[in-house]
């Protein structure tokens, strides 16, 4: 379901990769290298692993539920569900946060958010920071790639200073290329922005493309007025819903924490759905996935809708 892409990492971190692994960066406080092994779903064929929250008719998560609660279609045909996992899985995360000039003063009750997303996340999730206005940056140290020390995502969250114009495509870019170098199955990015893309060298067309070719679930945070003429909502919703996350609009600035932390226990209760898809057809490929249970007259499935098929690569 993935595949390969051209990434411009600074030297430096290329060749620490190179020689450590990039499994195996270890710093003052990068995240822990070990990890029980049923946390993790690998095979050695091609695979379609799908992010799945289920939620019953009044908004509230659905636990315990089985294989056989699920079906899942591609291009309409039914698939046999190969791998499945109903636990609190760890996952690669990353928060881009928008650091244009107009968040100069959201900036303390977005800070507060990120670390309140971390304190209700996983323990063993890895994390990563971009912080983006004119340009997207990686937060932590080169030496870094993933951290789970509140203090040194608390420095990456206030690198630089909030000024300029808004690179989101840039940021969103930047953001899957580094998830794709995380050590876990399950990959997230939370976009946090208060307006549209005004400087980008990438396109909207170019960070969908992207999006269908990733296994990230993205969920966007939009901060910004109704009548404000810089913002897109649009976008933030396509990011959000092609991805299978969920696209958020806070009223006002204090909505920022609990929406944060509602992300969060989103991603600890969601399934994870395996399947082998067929070689032979399109490349882009539509998914549904529906689940029942006896115990619920209707339950509501949220995943991605389509991917982009990639024979030349595999899970790992």
């Amino acid at each position: 379901m993935t595949r390969g892409r051209e990434v411009a990492w600074p030297v430096s971190l290329l060749v620490l990769a190179s020689a450590v692994g990039w499994g195996q960066l270890k710093g003052p406080a990068t995240a822990k290298v070990e990890e029980p092994s049923d946390f993790t779903i690998r095979t050695t064929s091609r695979l379609v692993l799908l992010d799945v929250s289920v939620k019953d008719a009044s908004g509230g998560f659905v636990s315990g539920l089985s294989k056989d609660n699920f079906k899942v279609y591609e291009n309409g045909q039914p698939q046999p569900v190969t791998q499945f996992a109903n636990a609190d899985i760890p996952v690669t995360v990353g928060i881009a946060v928008d650091e244009s000039g107009s968040m100069r003063p959201k900036r303390a009750e977005v800070v507060t958010a990120a670390l309140a997303f971390n304190q209700a996340s996983n323990p063993m999730d890895e994390m990563f920071i971009i912080n983006f206005n004119e340009k997207p940056r990686r937060g932590l140290p080169d030496d870094v790639l993933f951290s789970d020390d509140v203090q040194q995502l608390r420095l990456a969250l206030y690198q630089g200073i909030p000024e300029g114009r808004t690179a989101l495509y840039d940021a969103v870019e930047m953001s899957l290329n580094q998830l794709e170098f995380g050590r876990r199955d399950k990959k997230t990015l939370v976009v946090i922005s208060d307006g549209g893309d005004n400087h980008s060298r990438h396109t909207l067309e170019d960070v969908t493309r992207e999006v269908l070719r990733s296994v990230a679930t993205i969920y966007t945070v939009g901060l910004y007025d109704e009548d404000d003429p810089e913002s897109n909502e649009g976008v933030l919703k396509k990011l959000a819903n092609v991805s299978g996350g969920v696209f958020y609009h806070p009223k006002a600035l204090d909505e920022i924490i609990p929406i944060c932390r509602q992300i969060a226990k989103d991603i600890r209760t969601r399934y994870t759905i395996g399947y082998v898809p067929p070689a032979e057809g399109k490349a882009e490929r539509h998914i549904k996935v529906v689940a029942s249970s006896p115990d619920h007259t209707k339950l509501l499935v949220r995943t991605r809708t389509s991917y982009v098929f990639s024979p030349d690569k595999v899970s790992q």
